[in-house]
C-alpha cells in the first residue's frame, strides 16, 4: 500500500534515543542537540515517496527544534482524544463479552443447560481454540485492509455472537457459540495493538498500551455491576431468565457502539482526514525520529520470516504464555470469590472493589514505569505480588486474609501483563509486517494458556482450590524471573550494538564499506529493558 510505504522514510544519520529516558522524546532529544549546536539530522524519504512530504520532512528537519517539540505535544494530545477513549471502551467490551460466561454462572446458566461437572471449564477453554486459529491470519490481514472498518466488522459480529448466547437451549448450543465467539473476537485485540504502534513512539505507545489494558480491569469491574443489576433485577423478566437478558444486554451495547468505532477510529497517520497536511507529514515524520528505521513495503511472508528468525520473540512468546496463564482465575473470580461465603449477587458486588484497585494500580505502575524506563523490575515485583496473593488465598482459610489475597491476584498479574505487552511491541520495531507478526505470534501463543488454564480452578477443588492456587503462584514467580532474564538478554544485545557501531565508525573512516547483509539496528537504537 502506497500510504504505508510513505509512512515509513529512512533517515541517513540519527539522534541516539536515550534509554535510560524514554518519556524525554527524540524531538525532546532533539532540542537538547540544538541547544549544544550540534548539527540536526536529516531525515531522509524513501525514492517513491510524495514530493510534498519529502519537503514536509526537510522542513522539520531544519525547523528550531522548540518549534517541533511544541507541535509535538499538541499531535499526541489530538492522538490520545481520537484513538485512546474509541480504543478502550473498546477492549472493555470485546472482554466483557468474552467473560460475561462467570457473571451468568452466577445465575441459572449450569441449571437451564444442564451443565455438570468440568462442563463450564469445557465452555470457557473452546473459546480460546478459535480465538487463537484466527490470530495471525487475522493480524496479518490488518496490515492490507483499513483498520477502522475491520475492526468495527468484528465488533459487530462478536456482538451478535455474544448475543446469541442468550438463545442457546443445551450445553451443545453453548460450546458451538462460545467457539465461534473466539474466532471473531480474535482480530481486535493484535489489531488494537497493532495500530497504536502506527501511530505512537515507543516511549509514547508504553502508557497508551497501559491505558488500553486497563480495559481489561474495567471490564471485570463493570462485569460485576451489571451482573449484580441484571441478575438481581431483572431474572424472569418477560419470562427471560436473567443470564440470558446478561447476554442480550451487552451484545446489543457492542453492536451501537461499533457504529460510533467506525466513524470515528483512525487509520494511519498518512490517511488521516482530521489531521491537515502538515500534521500528517509530522506525524510520519516524528515516528521516524523515533525507531529511525525503514518501514519497507515488505511482503507478509518476508516479515513472518524476520519474525521467526528473532530468538528473542521465542522468549516474549514465552512470558506472555506464562503470563496469561497467571491470570486464568480471573474467568472464574466470581466463583472463587463466592467461596467467602456470601450469595451469589453479594459475591458479584464485592468483585467491584477488587478490580477498581487493580485499575488504580495498573495506571500507577504504568506512569512509573514510563518515568523510570523500566519494564523488567516492574514486572518482576508486580508478579511476586501476586505470587503472594495466590499463596495466601490458597493456603489460609481466615476470610479477612483471604479477601485481602483475593486483591493482591489481580493487582500484581495484571498490571504486570500490560506492561509486557507495551514491551513485546517496543522490543519489534521494523518493518511493519514484522511488528504485526510478532504481535500476532505472541498473542496467538501466549493464549493457549486460556486453553488448558480453564481446567486450574475446577468446582470440586473450591473453597481454597489447592493445586490450582499453588500452581498459579509458582507460574508468577517464573513469569518474574523470565523479566529479569529478559532484562539482561536486552543488555546484552546493546552492547552488541554498541560494539556494531563503533566497528562501523571504524570502517567508514578507513573507507571499508559495510556488508548489507548484516542484519543491524540503526545508528542509536537501543532496546528497552
Amino acid at each position: 500500500m502506497s500510504d504505508e510505504k510513505v509512512a515509513v522514510a529512512a533517515p541517513a544519520t540519527r539522534a541516539s534515543i536515550d534509554q535510560h529516558t524514554p518519556e524525554k522524546t527524540s524531538l525532546e532529544h532533539k532540542s537538547d542537540v540544538s541547544n549544544k549546536g550540534e548539527a540536526a539530522a536529516t531525515t531522509v524519504a524513501p525514492p517513491d515517496a510524495d514530493p510534498a512530504l519529502k519537503e514536509w520532512l526537510a522542513k522539520f528537519d531544519s525547523r528550531d527544534a522548540a518549534l517541533n517539540a511544541a507541535m509535538n505535544k499538541k499531535m499526541v494530545w489530538k492522538m490520545d482524544l481520537h484513538l485512546l477513549p474509541c480504543l478502550i471502551v473498546m477492549y472493555l467490551l470485546n472482554f466483557l463479552d468474552r467473560a460475561n460466561l462467570a457473571q451468568a454462572r452466577q445465575g441459572s446458566l449450569e441449571a437451564d443447560l444442564g451443565m455438570t461437572g468440568s462442563d463450564f471449564n469445557l465452555a470457557t477453554s473452546i473459546f480460546f481454540v478459535a480465538y487463537l486459529l484466527m490470530q495471525l491470519p487475522s493480524n496479518l490481514l490488518i496490515t492490507r485492509v483499513r483498520p477502522s472498518l475491520y475492526l468495527s466488522v468484528a465488533m459487530v459480529l462478536w456482538g451478535c455472537v455474544s448475543a446469541c448466547n442468550a438463545a442457546t437451549r443445551k450445553f451443545g448450543d453453548l460450546i458451538a457459540v462460545r467457539f465461534i465467539l473466539g474466532f471473531v473476537e480474535a482480530p481486535f485485540f493484535p489489531g488494537a495493538v497493532f495500530l497504536m504502534s502506527s501511530w505512537y513512539t515507543r516511549a509514547e505507545l508504553t502508557r497508551r498500551m497501559s491505558y488500553f489494558y486497563s480495559g481489561n480491569a474495567l471490564a471485570n469491574m463493570f462485569g460485576g455491576i451489571i451482573g449484580a443489576a441484571v441478575l438481581g433485577n431483572m431474572d424472569g423478566a418477560q419470562g427471560i431468565a436473567g443470564w440470558r437478558w446478561l447476554f442480550i444486554i451487552e451484545g446489543v451495547v457492542t453492536i451501537a457502539f461499533a457504529a460510533v468505532v467506525f466513524m470515528v477510529l483512525p487509520d494511519y497517520p498518512s490517511t488521516t482526514k482530521w489531521l491537515s497536511d502538515e500534521e500528517r507529514a509530522f506525524a510520519q515524520w516524528r515516528l521516524l525520529q523515533d525507531i529511525n528505521e525503514t518501514d519497507e513495503a515488505t511482503s507478509i511472508w518476508a516479515g513472518l520470516k524476520l519474525a521467526l528468525t528473532d530468538y528473542r520473540l521465542y522468549l516474549f512468546v514465552l512470558l506472555q504464555h506464562l503470563s496469561l496463564l497467571s491470570q486464568t482465575f480471573q474467568y472464574f473470580f466470581p466463583s472463587i470469590v463466592q467461596t467467602l461465603g456470601y450469595d451469589k449477587i453479594t459475591t458479584l458486588w464485592l468483585t467491584v472493589p477488587v478490580w477498581f484497585g487493580t485499575f488504580l494500580v495498573s495506571v500507577a505502575v504504568t506512569f512509573t514505569s514510563a518515568k523510570t524506563a523500566d519494564r523488567s523490575l516492574h514486572i518482576f515485583g508486580l508478579m511476586v505480588f501476586a505470587a503472594v496473593g495466590n499463596a495466601i488465598a490458597t493456603g489460609s482459610s481466615v476470610l479477612g486474609a483471604r479477601f485481602f489475597a483475593m486483591f493482591l491476584m489481580p493487582m500484581g498479574a495484571v498490571p504486570a501483563y500490560q506492561i509486557l505487552l507495551a514491551w513485546i511491541s517496543n522490543s519489534f520495531p521494523r518493518p511493519l509486517v514484522k511488528r504485526s507478526s510478532a504481535l500476532a505470534i505472541a498473542n496467538m501463543v501466549g493464549n493457549t494458556a486460556s486453553i488448558y488454564g480453564s481446567y486450574m480452578y475446577p468446582a470440586s477443588d473450591a473453597p481454597q482450590y489447592v493445586p490450582g492456587g499453588s500452581a498459579n503462584a509458582v507460574i508468577c514467580l517464573l513469569v518474574a524471573s523470565l523479566g529479569i532474564a529478559l532484562r539482561y538478554v536486552h543488555k546484552w544485545e546493546n552492547k552488541k550494538l554498541e560494539k556494531a557501531e563503533a566497528e562501523d565508525a571504524a570502517n567508514a573512516e578507513n573507507g571499508v564499506v559495510a556488508d548489507a547483509a548484516v542484519d543491524r539496528r540503526a545508528v542509536g537504537f537501543r532496546y528497552i529493558y
